[in-house]
């Protein structure tokens, strides 16, 4: 698994917003990269939740969110739908982009692991945790300053 420190892999894959997006495209921006195991499923629903949630005051502080997984692009869109989200899901259906960051799990899902990323395109922070909860919370302390209320049912 890549560090910080470390230049993030560029990579070029189709999104739910019908075009294909290049990281290195991000360049100028901090990103929060986010690789989860399963579209639809309870804890990739709600991690995706509250990154939708928080997206307005992460794209006032120049940050965009991107989520990956190695669901198909139908699954995707799918997903992207029901949970609304308002920034693209990556489909890494053939989970070049999990092996590139060194999240593919033993059963060829991504691991739940989120890197957050400069505006220069070097990782600022690794975050590996099986529970949603923590990405979305060290997210928010990186690049909001804040903390994450807890809402009932949160994981």
């Amino acid at each position: 698994m890549l560090i910080p420190g470390e230049l993030a892999p560029d990579f070029e894959a189709p999104t739910t917003h019908g075009a294909k997006l290049r990281l290195s495209s991000l360049r100028g921006r901090s990103v929060v990269l986010y690789f989860y195991p399963k579209a639809g499923s309870m804890g990739c629903t709600s991690e995706s939740k509250e990154f939708a949630h928080h997206f307005p005051a992460f794209q006032d502080r120049g940050v965009d969110i991107v989520g990956v997984s190695v669901d198909s692009a139908v699954d995707q869109v799918a997903f992207a739908s029901e949970c609304s989200l308002p920034f693209p899901l990556v489909s890494d259906s053939d989970k070049e982009v999990a092996r590139l960051f060194g999240v593919l799990g033993a059963f060829g899902h991504a691991k739940r692991v989120t890197f957050l990323i400069n505006p220069d395109g070097r990782i600022r922070e690794v975050i590996e945790a099986i529970l949603p909860r923590p990405h979305v919370d060290r997210a928010v302390r990186a690049f909001l300053g804040g903390t994450t209320p807890h809402r009932p049912g949160d994981p």
